[in-house]
């Protein structure tokens, strides 16, 4: 009988859902980026802005529901995928609102939070009440990494690794201790010597991010694994030394990792695509330039690669009231240049310029499919302010924060380059752009922000129609 009630449930659920599909009711937001974009504080920003969006204090003028009325109230309510974890919300926002106030913890895994959106329509006919239900979905950007694997097999992957490990690189001087262990393809599968290159090669991806600042970097779970850790489908390696013909033997070392890359690709991989991308109707895709300027040349070309790879992985183009029901794909997409607090008003122009230039294949491949794209600069939680100072007897505007570490911060930030750096810039940039931590705030009140309601006003408006 439990089984038949589960069945019923399931029904009922799947039932309502297409319901709320075929009426525009429902609206899935993928919150898409490489670790460290600012996901986790952009979900939190966004449901906190929602929460208070008919306070008397709200911050959403460019949202235009909001600015002419129409907003009745938003709520956070159940999920329906209840197999996901929900979305540390006030865990994320007590951290924002702490004394000292920090940034919200890293995303560790798949979350999701739901939201219900009351408004009243427009037009002559309209209802007299309209509900939106927003689904936001949160995951690793380490993850996302893995979604270009899908169109590889082992032996193409493998070249595609060892393609980066040039002589004289840092990238070969790190792979060193994996790259010694030089098994032979055909001999018998040493368990215990794969799982110790394995483990080798989980350091090389974590050196890489760590002292080379790098982004694309698979496999995804290797650096996250989740609680997949110590499964023998995370125990293989690329194979970057002499490739092997069609005649190796199974249970020889090559074949062996091989079908772990191949299980791999099938239980983490697919089945974490179908479970969670294929049901996406928006995308919002955050991207830190500034860390990446930061980083140098290498960075910057490897986090442009990584952007291109993730995007070619999504299914975007309008679809009719039946590929709505049956297999929503994303018709709008939104890139931001995340943490535009950092920078002065008058490079938010040149952010936005650097952005555009560094997603334009993407760009072009959505809207060659119909799909709607945009790209602003936003800061979720705006850490600083515009204040003047004095450098070189002229008076600046500035910005006025906190150093991660608390301490008073001034700085004049340097100019963002308006569109892919060359080797001159690269030569005369000057100084780091900072970092800040979050600015104080009165529990309760909406965070400030730099143009998350115009980001709401593409991602939504539309549906509060």
């Amino acid at each position: 009988m439990a089984s038949i009630a589960d069945t019923l449930a399931t029904a009922g659920s799947l039932a309502g859902e297409l319901l709320d599909r075929a009426l525009d009711r429902q609206l899935r937001l993928a919150v898409t980026g490489l670790s460290q974009s600012g996901k986790t504080a952009f979900i939190t920003a966004l449901v906190n802005q929602l929460e208070n969006a008919c306070a008397a204090d709200s911050r959403l003028p460019l949202w235009q529901a909001q600015r002419r009325g129409r907003l009745l109230g938003v709520r956070r309510v159940p999920q329906t995928n209840a197999h996901i974890p929900s979305f540390a919300y006030t865990a994320a926002l007590d951290r924002l609102f702490g004394d000292p106030p920090t940034w919200p913890e890293s995303t560790r895994g798949v979350s999701e939070v739901r939201l219900e959106i009351r408004y009243r329509p427009v037009g002559r006919f309209a209802r007299a009440r309209g509900t939106l239900y927003l689904d936001i979905v949160d995951y690793p950007g380490e993850w996302l990494l893995d979604l270009p694997l899908l169109r590889l097999d082992y032996r193409a992957w493998s070249a595609q690794v060892a393609a980066t490990l040039t002589p004289g690189s840092r990238r070969r001087d790190l792979a060193a201790p994996w790259t010694s262990w030089q098994p032979a393809a055909a001999s018998p599968f040493a368990e215990e010597a794969a799982a110790g290159a394995a483990r080798a090669y989980t350091a090389y991806l974590h050196a890489c991010r760590g002292q080379l600042g790098l982004s694309l970097l698979q496999p995804g779970r290797f650096l996250l694994p989740g609680e997949h850790e110590g499964a023998p489908m995370l125990q293989f390696v690329p194979w970057v030394w002499a490739m092997p013909g069609d005649t190796c033997a199974e249970g020889s070392t090559f074949r062996v990792l091989e079908h772990r890359y191949e299980q791999y690709k099938k239980h983490l991989v697919r089945g974490f695509y179908r479970r969670h991308f294929a049901g996406f109707d928006r995308q919002i895709v955050l991207v830190d330039c500034l860390h990446a300027l930061n980083r140098g040349p290498e960075c910057f070309r490897d986090m442009q690669h990584a952007l291109h790879r993730i995007m070619e992985s999504f299914a975007y183009g309008k679809g009719n009231l039946l590929a709505r029901l049956f297999a929503p794909r994303i018709d709008r997409v939104l890139f931001v240049a995340s943490k535009a607090d950092h920078v002065t008003p008058d490079q938010h122009a040149h952010l936005v310029s650097l952005l555009q230039h560094l997603v334009r294949d993407s760009q072009l491949v959505a809207r060659f499919e119909g799909v709607s794209t945009d790209c602003l600069a936003i800061a979720s939680v705006q850490a600083t302010e515009v204040a003047p100072g004095r450098a070189g007897g002229r008076t600046l505007n500035g910005l006025r924060g906190h150093a991660l570490d608390g301490s008073a911060l001034f700085v004049r930030p340097g100019e963002v380059p308006a569109a892919i750096p060359d080797e001159r810039w690269w030569r005369e940039r000057g100084e780091p752009f900072d970092s800040f931590r979050p600015p104080r705030v009165e529990a309760g009140s909406p965070l400030p922000h730099i143009r998350l309601d115009a980001a709401l006003e593409y991602l939504l408006g539309d549906r509060l129609d």
